[in-house]
């Protein structure tokens, strides 16, 4: 398995259509890979990025799928298996963030934010993972952020959602590692992406002022490393 050219070989990205997903979509068609590009609502970003990928002469496919629901996710996996890209590798980019006070914070947010981040990873890695061991290869990635490892104030629910993202890759490298797979974990910390427009730009000046490069990181820089 380990010798099959790119081009026989599909990867999935959760929340493609845009930002750091998107560059990653795209960096893996740019290598000859199947992509298939899910995304929530965001349609025309979803096909936008598949324009791209197509440019490399690469098949895609776009799927729909809230990854809050396991229900839409089995769903998700059926087309996917319909059109033959079963991924060997899975990016389990999707995520949300959110910014305040922990007093503040309702249980509705705690929800939502948990849900996405760790329960979606959960789901599509649990469900997409037996194609990985029935073939004794696989790839499984998850996006983090430095937030996980360091926290971040104002930001406890993103910081603990992506520190749950940490623990869960270490344990199952661990669990998957005899069946050929790895699992790793990228944790870059502010990129330039719409996530990043909640914060105003004295605000972001700021922030890049605390990183050696001096700069937000791009998301190709992200999808390169991935």
């Amino acid at each position: 398995m380990m010798n099959r050219p790119f081009r026989e070989m599909s990867v999935l990205v959760t929340g493609g259509s845009r930002g750091i997903g998107s560059a990653i979509a795209e960096r893996f068609a740019s290598v000859g890979m199947k992509v298939v590009i899910h995304y929530l609502e965001a349609h025309e970003a979803a096909n936008e990025t598949a324009r791209r990928c197509l440019q490399y002469g690469s098949e895609v496919l776009t799927v729909s799928a809230d990854l809050r629901s396991k229900e839409q996710i089995l769903r998700m996996k059926e087309k996917v298996e319909h059109f033959g890209m079963m991924p060997d590798i899975l990016v389990n980019n999707a995520g949300i963030s959110h910014y305040g006070l922990l007093s503040d914070v309702t249980e509705e947010d705690w929800d939502q934010v948990m849900n996405v981040n760790l329960k979606g990873m959960f789901l599509c890695t649990q469900l997409f993972m037996p194609h990985m061991i029935s073939q004794k290869y696989g790839r499984i990635i998850n996006v983090s952020s430095i937030w996980g490892i360091a926290g971040a104030s104002c930001e406890v629910l993103y910081s603990t959602s992506k520190g749950g993202m940490n623990a869960f890759t270490k344990a199952l490298a661990k669990e998957l590692a005899p069946s050929g797979i790895t699992v790793n974990a990228v944790a870059p910390g502010p990129v330039d992406t719409a996530m990043m427009e909640r914060f105003e730009s004295l605000e972001k000046e700021a922030i890049a002022e605390n990183i050696p490069a001096g700069r937000f990181a791009q998301p190709e820089e992200v999808a390169s490393l991935v």
